[in-house]
């Protein structure tokens, strides 16, 4: 395993040489975001290894109703290990992710949130950012909890900060304290009953300021973003489902 993480270390930094952390769309000049898609897994309890995948995609235009959904079973066989989450679960997300391009491209897409990470990572590609280099496609972290690193604290200078936040769309950077000035992300309060805010990086071809506003457009009356928010519920009801169950049952499902 230790050779193995090796590895992984070596991919992660020639990944992240392919990383755009700049807008590369119309959509994004404009501020015109139609379909949001996002990634979630859950795990069986009797089980940790055997979890569900699941993508939706939102329209931002219908009131972020879900217009498209899927789950997959599946059998996780790498542990995880802190620092590299997508060689865990990468491979059940581009499944899911190439059934729907192939075979519903008229809901592809034109961002993908993730309950992870980004550029906010000890390597600098975490789940959101690995996906987009992968797929080329833009991508933004979502994270519920901040990634504590070596040069990333939640001391008590960051709950002041937390704090201080006190209107929905309010946010301040999350910094490399061994890097002056980088920013690695921003903890946003997402409505104004939100005690704690969601940590947003930027995945892949897209900038902080857009990441942010797009997350926005995708809050309705909840602290997450409904693209994740709605795979964490659907992947749970089948998760439920599978606890307790000898055979799979059927995941997949278009809305």
């Amino acid at each position: 395993m230790i050779a193995k993480v090796a590895s992984w270390s070596q991919q992660q930094l020639e990944m992240k040489s392919k990383l755009v952390v700049t807008n590369t769309e119309r959509w994004q000049e404009e501020r015109k975001l139609t379909y949001v898609g996002g990634f979630d897994l859950s795990f069986c309890k009797s089980d940790s290894s055997v979890a569900c995948c699941t993508v939706v995609v939102c329209d931002v235009s219908q009131q972020l109703q879900v217009v498209y959904e899927d789950s997959r079973q599946v059998k996780l066989t790498i542990p995880y290990i802190p620092g590299y989450l997508a060689f865990r679960e990468i491979e059940p997300c581009l499944n899911l992710y190439t059934k729907l391009v192939s075979k519903n491209p008229e809901f592809r897409p034109q961002v993908f949130l993730f309950d992870g990470n980004g550029i906010l990572h000890p390597r600098g590609l975490g789940l959101a950012s690995h996906f987009g280099v992968y797929t080329n496609t833009c991508t933004i972290g979502v994270a519920k909890n901040l990634y504590q690193m070596d040069n990333v604290l939640r001391d008590d200078n960051h709950l002041a900060k937390i704090n201080s936040l006190t209107a929905a769309g309010e946010h301040f950077f999350i910094e490399n304290l061994s890097a002056s000035g980088e920013v690695l992300g921003a903890a946003l309060k997402t409505t104004q009953e939100a005690k704690r805010p969601i940590y947003v990086s930027v995945g892949h071809r897209i900038d902080l300021e857009c990441a942010l506003w797009t997350v926005m457009q995708c809050v309705q009356r909840f602290r997450i973003p409904e693209p994740t928010r709605q795979a964490d519920i659907r992947s749970r009801k089948v998760v439920r489902k599978l606890d307790g169950m000898d055979t799979p049952v059927n995941l997949n499902k278009t809305a």
